[in-house]
Order: C-alpha cells, then sequence, then structure tokens
C-alpha cells in the first residue's frame, strides 16, 4: 500500500510500537486518533452536510460493497460449476503446489490455467485505467460485462466451454479487480477478502488500544469506520457467494445474468473517471 505523509500532530507515546502493524494498513501511525464513532456522529449533527470526502468515501464503499459481491457471486460459480476459484487466485496456488506435489500434474495444470488469465485481466483492466479515455471506469466496467456474458455464451453453446469459461470469467475478474483498490485512505480488494479481514481486525484492535489513524480525512475517519467498510466487503463477498449457491442449481449458465445487469447499471451510473475509487 501507498505510504504516508510525514508527522504534522502531536506525538503519541504508542506510535513506535505500532509501527509494524500500519506497515500493512497504509502508512505509519503518525498523526492523532480520530475521535470515538459516537463522537463522530455528535460532531456531525452539529456541523450539518456531510464534507465532500466523506461522502465520495461513502460512494466508494458502496461500489466497494457492489463489486466484492460480483467477486464473491462469479467465484462461486465458478468453483461449484468447476471446481476452480476464479477471482481468488490463492486458493487457485494452494491448489495447484498441493497436486504438484501429489505428482498429480494434469490436475495441477487445470488448476493453474485460471492464474494467467486473471493476471492477464489485471494488465487490461490497469491499461484501461491509465488511458485517455473519457470515462475509463464506464469501460472496464463494459468490457468485464461483455466477458461475462461470452462466459453464458461458452458454457451454453460451444465445445470446451469448461476451459474457455474458466479463461473468460478468470479474465473478468481480474480486470474488475483493478476498478476499485480504496475507499478514501483504506485501501481494499474487491476479488478476495483475506486481505479485508487481516485490516478489519487491525482496526478493531487499534482502536480498542487507542492507537492514533494515520492522516485521518475528517472526523469521520476513524479505525472503526475503517473497519466497518472492510466488514461491509466481506459481508458482501459472502453474500454474493451464497446468492450464486442458490441461483447455479436452478439456472445453471443463466446465473451470470445478475452480475451482467448489476454491472450495466454501475456503469451507466458512474460520472467520475477515477476508476480507482
Amino acid at each position: 500500500m501507498h505510504s504516508e505523509g510525514l508527522h504534522t500532530g502531536p506525538a503519541h507515546p504508542r506510535q513506535e510500537d505500532s509501527r509494524h502493524v500500519y506497515a500493512s494498513m497504509g502508512g505509519p501511525p503518525d498523526l492523532g486518533a480520530g475521535p470515538s464513532p459516537a463522537k463522530t456522529h455528535r460532531s456531525a449533527a452539529r456541523e450539518g452536510p456531510a464534507p465532500p470526502a466523506q461522502v465520495t468515501a461513502r460512494q466508494q464503499g458502496r461500489r466497494a460493497a457492489l463489486l466484492a459481491l460480483i467477486a464473491g457471486y462469479v467465484d462461486a460459480y465458478a468453483f461449484v460449476k468447476y471446481r476452480l476459484y476464479v477471482s481468488f487466485m490463492s486458493g487457485n496456488t494452494t491448489q495447484t503446489g498441493s497436486q504438484a506435489g501429489q505428482a498429480r500434474f494434469a490436475e495441477a495444470g487445470y488448476s493453474l490455467f485460471p492464474i494467467p488469465c486473471f493476471v492477464i485481466g489485471v494488465f487490461v483492466g490497469t491499461v484501461l485505467a491509465h488511458s485517455n479515455l473519457r470515462h475509463p471506469l464506464r469501460v472496464i466496467l463494459g468490457v468485464v460485462a461483455t466477458t461475462l456474458a461470452l462466459g453464458i455464451t461458452a458454457g451454453l453453446f460451444l465445445s470446451l466451454s469448461g476451459w474457455l469459461s474458466v479463461a473468460l470469467l478468470s479474465l473478468a475478474m481480474g480486470t474488475m479487480s483493478t476498478t476499485m483498490t480504496r475507499v478514501g485512505e483504506q485501501a481494499v480488494s474487491v476479488s478476495y477478502v483475506t486481505g479485508s479481514l487481516t485490516n478489519m481486525m487491525q482496526h478493531v484492535a487499534l482502536a480498542i488500544r487507542n492507537i492514533p489513524l494515520p492522516r485521518p480525512q475528517g472526523s469521520w475517519d476513524t479505525h472503526g469506520w475503517r473497519a466497518r467498510v472492510l466488514a461491509s466487503v466481506w459481508t458482501a463477498f459472502f453474500t454474493g457467494a451464497v446468492l450464486a449457491g442458490v441461483a447455479l442449481p436452478r439456472f445453471g449458465a443463466w446465473t451470470l445474468l445478475l452480475p451482467i445487469f448489476v454491472l450495466i447499471a454501475m456503469a451507466a451510473a458512474t460520472r467520475s473517471p477515477n476508476t480507482s475509487g
């Protein structure tokens, strides 16, 4: 994650002890802790409308939750149908390694297959995000929706549909993973949730210990707020997996229509050219 700026506030006695924790959470703990959530709510009520940074962060949080729901949905669809992950590459890596270690090389190759497809998707999404397109986020969401639609076609009509479908779904999830990297100053990933759970509980622990939050965007930006954002990402990913598990036995390949419709709606509603949040 990106490092934070230099210290501008009063020193805190626990800063040195917590430096290693912040190495994975966005920077060193170099500013004073934000107020408690209850105090933040009272302050917001007195001050009137939320500041622009808070409004933007809320919008980013909702977008991250929707994208995580799609990732969990598509990942569960692929796992149930093909016994592979198309969003969670750590699972494929573990599966590939364990199968290779047992000399089950054909199975290891099958488990390895989604990984290069996913990273190609990340490359495509990153190139589009840094292009001269007027609305790169719309384009990326459109590419993901189109790729999922091709996945439906492959699942319904084409031979070798298993391999082709896995390739298309992995490519789509890799591309989608580039659309959201931060909510406010909190780094997030919409394609897997291990990091979200880790950072969420770090924020909870640091809030209990009253360890300062580095460079809060305002009085609303607290450990508690960031923990809730990360919890919402995990919850959305889990909910998407549940929905796919319910839908797949009933609708087969047509199960992927739901994320396609959500992506189209998100693309239509997108106004900001910023693809990172």
